[in-house]
């Protein structure tokens, strides 16, 4: 690409019959590579095998007489949509039994209309290979009919580890789809190979596209002729991506390079996924219960692909969240992929889960990469690990060292659990507030309540507590600190007197700069802001939740955060008089006889203010440093609460760490004047913890530590949410550091 000019093959110029010679090169090599022989086959580029999959259902579902579609459970999401398309019905087949009783039907055969049937051929879920004579059977209906009976093959994730070998044409599927990146890891592109017996189906696709029609009127006659050459001549819509195509070409070549052949990788991914099977079987917690329940096949006893899919149990046998399992594997630099995997009919058949459980989970608020993954007992998706050419022995040693160390129970040891109930009432601490933090943008740095200042509490937190967020410019979507770690260098101050909130950032490789935001609505800020605080309504997605927000129109404010940030990024606020509640409440078991209402909030996460113990960091970092993280202890900042509390600890009295956990509300103030707040429960934990607020680094600590030491109901916690008992709006609640906290346990 740096020595030659490539053009749009659909010209005449040089350029563009150069990118022409190459895509036809490359279009042998792939046909090569499979051992498909060009006199039977032909290659259909497309953007990946989604793209290939709906080729083949648009050309079918224009069919004259529509088709029947077959399709087998472990299918990819994107085989099943094909059943939308079928006039004449669908099937799904929940078994493989189910597939061949249907295909050596006699009656099945003899069916008139035209049928496809569909299935993968290695699951993307389990890694279990499919039988490949399906589709040498379907060839054998009698002469009259052969044509009448298709198969669509799914090789996207066999061949990521293993040969597809197409050399004996009479038994191949009538089409194939496969990505290459799953085989190379780039470029991005796909391919659709078809018999070209079979072609005549694609061709009567009834869309068509630039470059592979030869004529078109579109006035008073509306008339086209399709091109009648090559197959891929008339399906290749539009501009070829002849550079990703180009690459591919080059992936080919150094592919060959490194692993000599397919046969190779095949035998390496084997013998390692057998490994870590036999390990990941192994694991026990200390009272035998197993670690792992596996839904793949051993790779030593069948023929299965190098991926193994799996959920885990703690010792009690109670299922752990696998999205908090993902959290820590990418605190820990391990990628592996979890939920539902699209894989809909694998998941409902190795979690025993009905169609009438997958109903109500649904209505109970279960979505695609959702973190709520474990409903009424059962979970809703899996982990999968996968291996490739690339993979090796200290992977896996890794990994199961990984699974080890924080998901087998080993038995009791110091300091590794929730303080137990009751704890907390014999040691009677006394706290006080340390610090007070007011996050005004959410996910930005906290400004510290200078000390001696008292406050305002409102009912849904601190006063300008995440009343603003920033706001993607593309998708509306609430930038997270979590995605975007250089946001915990955007500075806060906030002056009630002047009506200002200002922002500053000093972030490496851009000068020091200030915003002024008024803290006023609209019609109340001075003219040199006026123009900071004019705003659209629009919606936004928070954290998944799509909530009413007011996005600043000012370019100047936009400019800001996107240099700061390097992210098309704007400012945006929660509109006065909107509504949106809290999700947490305390359990029931401690609310006594009241019921605990929902909590409005701005645009916090979960609460309306979030209490951090200045004890259990301590506790925390001795913990840290056990585990051999020496030098890596965290602040009480890492955990962005808004009330911090510290001891007050008299005649060497020992410090009473997560005594909070027991707590059921508190009182902050003294005698005179005091307010009380009920706890909504504890904070769930996830790794944004691990971005250092004061360089925005990340790091391991302190969720690594915590998932060790903090894990309840297969989750992670620290700190408590909490909100006033009462507030009737015209009553002026305040705090400040120093103001004495008097816990109450029921």
């Amino acid at each position: 690409m740096t020595d030659s000019l490539f053009g749009n093959p659909h010209s005449a110029s040089a350029s563009s019959q150069l990118a022409s010679r190459r895509i036809d090169d490359t279009r042998l090599q792939v046909l090569q590579f499979f051992n498909a022989s060009p006199d039977d086959f032909d290659v259909i580029f497309v953007a990946n095998a989604t793209a290939a999959i709906k080729l083949v259902a648009d050309a079918f579902r224009d069919q004259p007489d529509g088709f029947w579609y077959g399709y087998h459970a472990d299918a990819h999401t994107s085989l099943i949509g094909v059943r939308e398309l079928a006039q004449h019905g669908s099937r799904c087949f929940a078994n493989d039994g189910e597939v061949e009783q249907w295909l050596f039907s006699e009656s099945t055969k003899q069916e008139n209309g035209l049928q496809l049937l569909a299935y993968p051929g290695q699951s993307n879920m389990t890694g279990r290979r499919l039988p490949w004579k399906w589709c040498e059977e379907a060839r054998k209906p009698c002469l009259s009919l052969r044509q009448r009976f298709y198969t669509l093959y799914d090789a996207a994730g066999l061949v990521s580890t293993s040969h597809l070998d197409l050399s004996d044409a009479s038994s191949a599927p009538n089409f194939t789809v496969l990505s290459f990146y799953k085989i190379f890891g780039f470029p991005d592109l796909g391919a659709l190979i078809v018999r070209k017996d079979s072609g005549h189906i694609l061709r009567q696709r009834k869309y068509f596209g630039g470059g592979t029609v030869h004529m078109v009127m579109t006035f008073d006659q509306q008339w086209h002729a399709k091109k009648t050459g090559s197959l891929h001549g008339c399906l290749e819509d539009g501009t070829l991506p002849f550079h990703s195509i180009i690459a591919l070409d080059s992936a080919l070549r150094v592919h060959a390079d490194l692993y000599g052949s397919m046969e190779n990788i095949s035998r390496h991914t084997r013998y390692l996924s057998a490994i870590l099977y036999d390990r990941l079987t192994k694991l026990r917690h200390a009272n035998g219960r197993i670690v792992c329940k596996i839904y793949s096949p051993s790779p030593s006893e069948h023929s299965v692909g190098a991926i193994i899919a799996f959920n885990l149990q703690d010792s009690t046998g109670r299922w752990i969240s696998n999205s908090e399992v993902e959290k820590l594997g990418n605190v820990k630099g391990i990628q592996f992929r979890t939920g539902g995997l699209c894989n809909p009919g694998g998941i409902a058949n190795c979690l025993d889960l009905t169609s009438d459980d997958m109903r109500q989970n649904f209505a109970a608020g279960q979505r695609c990469g959702g973190e709520n993954d474990i409903f009424r007992g059962k979970p809703t998706g899996v982990i999968r690990v996968s291996l490739g050419a690339m993979s090796n022995l200290k992977d896996i040693d890794t990994f199961t060292k990984f699974m080890d160390e924080f998901y087998v129970d080993h038995g009791p040891s110091v300091g590794t659990t929730i303080a137990p109930p009751g704890l907390a009432r014999l040691q009677q601490p006394h706290f006080v507030v340390e610090a007070l933090s007011v996050f005004p943008i959410k996910s930005c740095a906290a400004f510290k309540v200078p000390t001696g200042m008292a406050w305002e509490v409102r009912d849904r937190g601190l006063a300008w507590d995440r009343e603003w967020c920033l706001v993607h410019q593309g998708t509306s979507v609430a930038l997270s600190q979590k995605r975007y770690p250089r946001m915990a260098l955007l500075q806060s101050q906030i002056d009630p007197s002047r009506g200002l909130l200002r922002i500053s950032h000093n972030i490496e490789g851009t000068a020091q700069k200030s915003l002024d935001v008024g803290l006023g609505r609209f019609g109340t800020s001075t003219q040199k802001l006026r123009t900071c605080d004019r705003y659209i309504n629009h919606e936004s997605s928070v954290c998944g939740e799509n909530v009413d927000v007011q996005i600043y129109t000012s370019v100047h404010i936009a400019n800001f955060f996107t240099e700061a940030l390097d992210v098309p990024c704007t400012l945006a606020r929660y509109p006065q008089g909107a509504l949106r509640y809290s999700n947490i409440r305390r359990p029931a078991s401690q609310r006594g006889l009241e019921t605990s209402q929902p909590r409005s909030i701005m645009l916090a996460n979960e609460s309306p203010i979030l209490l951090v113990s200045r004890s259990s960091v301590n506790r925390l970092n001795e913990q840290i440093k056990h585990n051999g993280g020496v030098g890596k202890a965290v602040t009480a900042d890492s955990f962005r609460g808004n009330i911090t509390i510290a001891e007050e600890l008299v005649g060497g009295q020992a410090e009473s760490p997560y005594v909070e956990d027991e707590w059921t509300c508190v009182t902050i103030g003294d005698k005179t004047q005091h307010s009380d707040f009920e706890i909504l429960g504890p904070c769930q934990r996830c790794q944004m913890v691990c971005v250092d607020q004061k360089s925005a680094q990340r790091r391991e600590e302190p969720f690594s530590t915590l998932a060790k030491t903090r894990r309840k109901d297969g989750k992670v916690w620290f700190g408590m949410h909490l909100c006033l008992t009462s507030y009737s709006g015209n009553e002026v609640v305040k705090i400040k550091a120093g103001d004495r906290v008097v816990p109450q346990i029921l």
